[in-house]
């Protein structure tokens, strides 16, 4: 099989190559004898139908058969929108040790990481701060980093953690580095390890001091005066006043690592900064979506990177060289112009080998995204994704209006971050009002799409129907893993949760069978129309559950006798002659 290098120029070395998987074309010669059977299937349905009404139509014939036309039409709807998916699977390969023969480490584009939390009691801080200390760690030059923690609950919990992560990392961070660790998640790595020698031992009694501060203000809901011994925590707590909640504060943010703080080793450390996001009582704050957009705004005042890492708080980096691999893509000349994203698939820690509760998701993790990949590229799952921060504003033929100047996402900050960002402009673009009084339509022609509880789907369809293509990338070293529901409780919340986006995507103006397929193709916006289906299917479910067995209880057949098809088989083909 032939493998396309996608590399610019045979002067240049190849960043990344792809190759058709072999199945493709197997899929595409069964798909044609699967379809005559499914038209054979509802042949019979429609004739038995009209059989009964013929016959004198009675409920306990004719809805059993209607029924049965719902669910298979629902079922078969689902399998043809899903050969989107088989049509063109594809396997790619990147190639890291070129990214420097291509760009220097010193003309690396800027990346800043969001990380959204929202409740320290349902998302521990710790879990959080561990996960920014994943992504601080990169091997990536720090001056061009910069982690972003939204905190929609305005916590001063959380914001303690990661005062104490901050004075970790200095330590961490060399640490890594000298050592060659590849997981640099601090709870996977003392997990994982024994610490024999003293530097190892001295950085993990550093860490378990760390957790224990920030598992005990979790422990008593508050953040006790003698853990503040520093000026500059006590001026970030007074900004809490005594009437905030996590429903109704204003914006807070506070620089809590810079480049112009050095570590251990006398590097430079990446920033980061914590962001609570402005929220009154009776004003939409648009869940997470709303904070997403908050992050975009903010980000654009102090360091406006052209590269986005979106994360959520349960996940994190287990591959040092992620972002020199994604760069295999968005350095590449031959992609990078309309490139939107790529997306890392998610990767669950904790399942055992049964996964009783599916939560692999093997068909949407796997499969799927590398059928999309194949066409015009995976629809984005949330987190473990990588944006060019340029995709959130319009198409890339031509960038929508703003009306903040420091928001053009092409903006070069030349200066490194002070501690003292401009204020006046973030609590503009941060405050819960902005959006209502801007003219950019915030959340429906720029930045994460509002209107579904999945924001993420509604977003990554919208930005393939502006001519954005994106790009699914799957090394053998997962890049990330995150927690996944571990009771059935919590997974019927997470399935709810999606189940409903779908739909509301479904029903809307959005709706991906019409506006998808009118404006993306067959394929693309079939791909689309899949996942918003995949609701339905709980309908021919429940009628296949029930149907058969109370039929079989009141004496009504709903299935053909085997022998009378093929009776039936054999009159037609002989009738022919």
């Amino acid at each position: 099989m032939a493998i396309n290098n996608v590399a610019s120029a045979a002067a240049v070395p190849p960043l990344n190559t792809y190759r058709v998987v072999r199945r493709a074309y197997f899929n595409r010669l069964f798909a044609p004898i699967y379809f005559s059977a499914v038209a054979a299937l509802f042949y019979h349905h429609i004739h038995t139908l009209l059989r009964h009404l013929s016959s004198g139509p009675s409920a306990a014939a004719v809805v059993p058969t209607l029924l049965l036309i719902l669910a298979d039409f629902i079922f078969a709807l689902i399998w043809l929108t899903n050969q989107s998916f088989r049509y063109r699977p594809l396997i790619r390969r990147e190639f890291v040790e070129n990214v420097e023969k291509v760009s220097p480490p010193a003309d690396f584009p800027a990346m800043d990481v969001f990380i959204c939390t929202a409740d320290p009691f349902k998302e521990p801080p710790i879990a959080t701060a561990n996960a920014a200390l994943s992504v601080l760690a990169y091997d990536y030059p720090p001056e061009k980093l910069s982690v972003y923690v939204s905190d929609d609950g305005g916590s001063q919990l959380t914001i303690f953690a990661f005062m104490e992560a901050a004075k970790f990392a200095a330590h961490w961070l060399p640490f890594c580095r000298r050592n060659g660790v590849l997981d640099r998640h601090p709870e996977m790595f003392f997990g994982s390890c024994r610490a024999d020698d003293p530097e190892t031992q001295k950085i993990k009694a550093m860490y378990e001091s760390m957790k224990t501060r920030a598992e005990r203000v979790v422990e008593i809901g508050k953040v006790p005066q003698e853990y503040i011994t520093e000026e500059f925590q006590r001026e970030a707590f007074s900004k809490w006043t005594p009437d905030s909640t996590k429903h109704d504060h204003p914006t807070i943010l506070q620089v809590l690592m810079q480049n112009n703080d050095k570590d251990t080793s006398g590097a430079p450390l990446p920033n980061l900064i914590y962001l609570a996001r402005e929220k009154k009582k009776g004003v939409p704050h648009q869940f997470k979506a709303g904070a997403q957009n908050a992050l975009l705004r903010v980000s654009a005042m102090i360091t406006n990177s052209p590269l986005i890492l979106m994360m959520d708080s349960d996940y994190i980096s287990t591959d040092p060289i992620t972002v020199r691999r994604i760069l295999c893509y968005f350095l590449d000349p031959a992609i990078r112009p309309t490139l939107a994203y790529v997306q890392f698939p998610q990767i669950y820690m904790g399942l055992n080998k049964q996964d009783l509760y599916g939560n692999e998701c093997k068909k949407w993790m796997h499969a799927g995204p590398h059928g999309g990949d194949g066409l015009d590229g995976p629809s984005c799952v949330g987190t473990g994704v990588f944006f060019a921060r340029r995709c959130f504003y319009g198409s890339p033929r031509e960038l929508s209006p703003i009306d903040v100047p420091e928001m053009n996402p092409d903006r070069v900050i030349e200066k490194p971050l002070t501690s003292q960002p401009p204020m006046d402009l973030i609590n503009k673009v941060g405050g819960c009002h902005f959006e209502a009084q801007s003219k950019c339509q915030w959340g429906q022609k720029i930045g994460f799409r509002y209107g579904s509880l999945i924001e993420d789907y509604l977003t990554s369809f919208q930005m393939h129907m502006d001519g954005w293509k994106t790009v699914w990338c799957n090394p053998e070293r997962p890049a990330f893993k995150g927690e996944t529901p571990c009771t059935l409780v919590s997974l019927l919340v997470q399935i709810k949760r999606w189940g409903l986006g779908f739909l509301e995507v479904l029903y809307s103006k959005y709706c991906p069978l019409f506006v998808g397929i009118k404006n993306l193709g067959f394929l693309m916006g079939g791909a689309y129309s899949n996942w918003a289906l995949w609701p339905l299917s709980s309908v021919p479910f429940t009628i296949y559950a029930f149907l058969p067995a109370l039929a079989l209880l009141h004496g009504v057949s709903i299935f053909p006798k085997v022998q009378k098809l093929i009776h039936s088989l054999l009159y037609r083909v002989m009738s022919i002659d």
